[in-house]
């Protein structure tokens, strides 16, 4: 795999700060040519550094008002591929995991209001072959929403007290 320079982490955080920042402007703060940003930017996606772009859309203006994480439990962990392809056919559904701990995959889904919800988990995933239950926590506000760190990564010291 081809390495990732400074340039490509500096031009990475510009994009994924704002993806719609036309490539003179990121050329501009970068210092270097429109072209060479371009050229950049296409290697990063060849290499699936950059995996997507597009916008964010609110799902509440869509009428999705009800941020929801269940964690589901499986009859046996190897029904995970079967059950998250019936998962995917939920369109609610924004996120799926295969995870460790108390549940076997938790996801991420996007209902009106409460009646939507309960008809989500009961009449849905509830009924999928292999699932014998799930944990449903309601998300009351999103604070953070980010990207993972671009830059160097720094290890920061803790600081020691003195007895």
């Amino acid at each position: 795999m081809e390495k990732i320079d400074k340039l490509d982490k500096q031009i990475l955080e510009i994009i994924s700060t704002n993806a719609r920042i036309p490539f003179k402007d990121v050329a501009a703060e970068c210092g270097v040519s429109r072209a060479a940003i371009h050229q950049r930017v296409q290697r990063l996606i060849d290499m699936k550094v950059i995996v997507g772009s597009g916008y964010h859309v609110n799902p509440g203006s869509l009428g999705y008002n009800t941020c929801t994480f269940v964690g589901i439990k499986l009859e046996r962990g190897s029904m995970y591929k079967t059950v998250s392809e019936a998962l995917k056919a939920i369109p609610e559904i924004v996120e799926c995991h295969f995870t460790t701990g108390p549940y076997t995959m938790l996801i991420k889904l996007y209902a009106r209001d409460n009646a939507h919800l309960m008809e989500l988990l009961n009449d849905k995933i509830q009924e999928i072959p292999g699932v014998i239950s799930t944990e449903t926590l309601i998300s009351l506000n999103q604070s953070i929403r980010k990207e993972v760190p671009i830059g160097a990564q720094r290890q920061e010291q803790v600081p020691t007290l003195d007895l």
